[in-house]
């Protein structure tokens, strides 16, 4: 025991120091902004050692897959022809003359990350709003042709009186469409599959992962051994310290500033002070953020909108810039952040009964957007956190101020660690832990044109044309659903929506 001891004495004397001076560099280099390219050549060993596994894996799999096929085919006595490799498709959406996709959905196909195990026709997929069968008119007669031969009646827009009547039989294979619609749903829906974490093409040699993988060689196992000593051992410590210096200065820092009388200088101080802070807090999780269209960085006096996966969205994007927060005001630790903050920048806390108050909370968006000199207001519209796949429903509160709006798309690289915070299955705390035990974090971040309400144009088309815009500049997958069913049921309109555009398709007598 004492010999036990004195060994980790020993180590502790060896290995302190330059533990130490790693850290105050780290701390040093992000209080600056600058970089020495240490994380993105660790990001880069980090995808040759991927693409070793990914070979070795599939080595030992084709192996495998061989003796299995000299096994049979010696218990049977004759030789089987092997077949052909199998090539990897593509599924592309279909898309008509005009390259627009069919019926005028803005529902996609993933392109990175996700594994369908269905693959849907765009008129089968079930919606909130249903699309309308559009009637044609032929210009040579005058008269109205249906496109589906299944209408039994073609209504006047706005009107309940029939236009025409076109008298069919109705057939039992009128409603497979959707039975079809129905059993795709109960398999594979749209909107469950977005709260789950986002299925990997190749193992990054953490333990989380959905698929689960046996033994394959002793060459990969003792990779991963080595590389969960260095998570555990070297990287988790280093990150919880300079997390908690991170949190620590932050507080000093905004409470110090919030005593600075001169609103001009302390808006300049404060927003050296949050990109040095926040700075140092990304480090916590070794983060590589990619800016791109750095001259359509949100401007003051503006509103910031941006798809939502994780809570370390608003840290990515406030090393960059300086914004104003919105949100629940809350007690206990986070609380006494969000009094430090508020008293070096003006922010947005408001009261859970408050918070039911629309107008209340738009009022207060106004009275900020209005004063030019405020930081651009950050909102994520979603209201929920996805899984870094696809872009749901914005809410429209934010898009009905008449501010200008900065679009703003972020997208996280699955290999190197999960970003999506699934609520419903860990705390916060455990996510921190995900997080910090992960190989980085990286991601990219595009800034988009500023965009304005056009004339005529609703709230709700506003907020349609910002996500549309957010989800193809990040390659995710525009969809119309509510982020919200993650907790709740739908909304009983939804159904007799679809009962009543189904009902049309009814021969009346």
């Amino acid at each position: 025991m004492a010999l036990l001891v004195i060994g980790f004495k020993f180590l502790f004397s060896i290995f302190f120091v330059p533990f130490m001076m790693l850290l105050l560099s780290i701390i040093f280099l992000a209080s600056i902004g600058k970089s020495l390219g240490v994380r993105r050549l660790y990001v880069k060993v980090l995808l040759m050692i991927f693409e070793y596994g990914r070979k070795d894996i599939e080595s030992a799999l084709i192996e495998k897959r061989n003796q299995k096929i000299e096994q049979d085919s010696e218990d049977e006595g004759y030789s089987e022809e092997l077949a052909p490799s199998e090539k990897s498709y593509t599924h592309e959406t279909p898309k008509n003359d005009k390259g627009h996709k069919p019926n005028g959905l803005t529902n996609g196909y993933l392109v990175n990350g996700g594994n369908n195990l269905i693959s849907r026709e765009e008129r089968h997929i079930l919606l909130p709003e249903p699309v309308n069968v559009p009637v044609k008119a032929d210009a040579a007669n005058g008269e109205n042709s249906v496109e589906d031969s299944n209408l039994s009646q073609v209504l006047k827009e706005g009107t309940g009186e029939v236009k025409e009547k076109i008298l069919l039989n109705f057939e039992l294979s009128t409603i497979l469409d959707y039975t079809k619609a129905g059993f795709e749903a109960i398999i594979e829906d749209q909107v469950t599959s977005r709260f789950e974490a986002e299925e990997l093409k190749n193992w990054n040699l953490l333990i989380r992962t959905n698929r689960g993988y046996e033994f394959i060689s002793w060459k990969l196992t003792f990779i991963w051994m080595c590389g969960f000593c260095v998570r555990y051992t070297f990287l988790l410590p280093l990150r919880v310290i300079i997390c908690f210096c991170g949190v620590l200065w932050l507080t000093i820092c905004t409470a110090l500033v919030g005593y600075i009388p001169q609103k001009d200088f302390r808006r300049l101080v404060n927003k050296y002070v949050s990109i040095m802070c926040f700075g140092i807090l990304s480090r916590a999780i070794s983060s590589v953020i990619t800016y791109h269209n750095e001259q359509n960085r949100p401007k003051e006096g503006g509103i910031c909108v941006a798809n939502h996966t994780s809570p370390i969205d608003a840290l990515i994007l406030m090393c960059d810039n300086c914004y104003s927060l919105i949100g629940q005001r809350h007690g206990g630790f986070l609380g006494i952040l969000q009094r430090a903050l508020a008293r070096a920048s003006p922010h947005i806390w408001f009261e859970r009964s408050e918070a039911r108050d629309k107008k209340f909370v738009s009022q207060r968006l106004i009275d900020h957007t209005s004063d030019q000199n405020n930081p651009p207001i950050l909102i994520f519209p979603e209201g929920t956190c996805i899984n870094n796949t696809s872009v749901m429903q914005f809410k429209k509160g934010s898009f009905e101020v008449g501010s200008v709006i900065y679009p703003v798309a972020i997208k996280y690289d699955p290999r190197f660690g999960d970003a999506f915070w699934n609520s419903n299955k860990y705390t916060m705390l455990q996510y921190l832990y995900m997080m910090m035990t992960s190989w980085a974090i990286v991601c990219d971040v595009w800034y988009l044109p500023p965009m304005h309400q056009e004339e005529g144009e609703s709230s709700i088309d506003f907020a349609n044309r910002v996500k549309s815009a957010i989800a193809k500049q990040g390659g995710l997958v525009d969809l119309v659903w509510d982020g919200q069913l993650k907790r709740s049921k739908p909304k009983k309109e939804w159904k007799e929506r679809q009962q009543e555009e189904f009902s049309k398709r009814l021969k009346v007598e």
